[in-house]
């Protein structure tokens, strides 16, 4: 199976681990990792301060790049986000962007839905708190929301849990936002910070000893 992996400007310049350990990940199930030489922003920046003549030319960037691929995986809900869902409204009717929109995964999706992982080979002896982000839940349906009525799930949740050791804690608010929300963390830094603050003593008074997202901007900021 051939994979792209799309690495975020984020994890790029901040939390390349994150990048390589997703690739590390990948290839040891299986999959034929590529890293395209001339890696994009997603335009997600751009898009949320409303520049979008600076964010079009950035999407139309990526198609053409990430087209060729017979999938592309993301390590962030957030960038998955801008590109499934957000991409329409720069590009408008474009056939080589819906080929790109039905192949792009986040990667706990793709684990889960496309990978069909049942089973991971190994062990992490620790209490964990699991920050589950808002473009994650409520843009890609990686888990079920509190507000939506339904049966509960969580794909990040169920792949965790296949982890030797590992016990995830009960949050009191599970699936509320840490208060990033790319610009919005800069904008409004008072609020930003105090949501975030509230999801750390969430997850103090839990009982985690590691928190873990399925987005670094999320854990960046808390």
């Amino acid at each position: 199976m051939q994979v792209a992996l799309f690495v975020p400007c984020y994890i790029d310049q901040l939390y390349p681990n994150v990048a390589w350990a997703t690739l590390e990940l990948l290839e040891k199930l299986g999959c034929e990792v590529t890293i395209p030489d001339a890696p994009v922003c997603c335009g997600q920046p751009m898009a949320n301060t409303g520049c979008w003549d600076d964010a079009r030319p950035l999407a139309k960037s990526f198609i053409e790049q990430y087209d060729q691929y017979e999938y592309i995986v993301c390590p962030s809900g957030s960038c998955t986000s801008m590109i499934v869902n957000h991409y329409h409204d720069l590009v408008g009717e474009d056939a080589n962007y819906e080929r790109i929109r039905l192949k792009t995964f986040e990667l706990c999706a793709f684990l889960t839905d496309v990978l069909k992982v049942e089973k991971l080979d190994v062990s992490f002896p620790h209490k964990v708190g699991l920050h589950q982000s808002c473009h994650g839940l409520r843009e890609l349906n990686l888990g079920s929301c509190s507000e939506v009525m339904g049966e509960e799930f969580s794909k990040a949740r169920t792949l965790l849990e296949m982890v030797d050791g590992l016990e995830l804690v009960d949050l009191t608010r599970k699936d509320e936002c840490c208060g990033f929300g790319g610009t919005f963390a800069v904008s409004e830094e008072a609020v930003s910070c105090m949501m975030g603050n509230d999801r750390i003593h969430d997850h103090e008074h839990a009982g985690a000893e590691v928190i873990t997202a399925g987005d670094m901007s999320c854990l960046m900021h808390l």
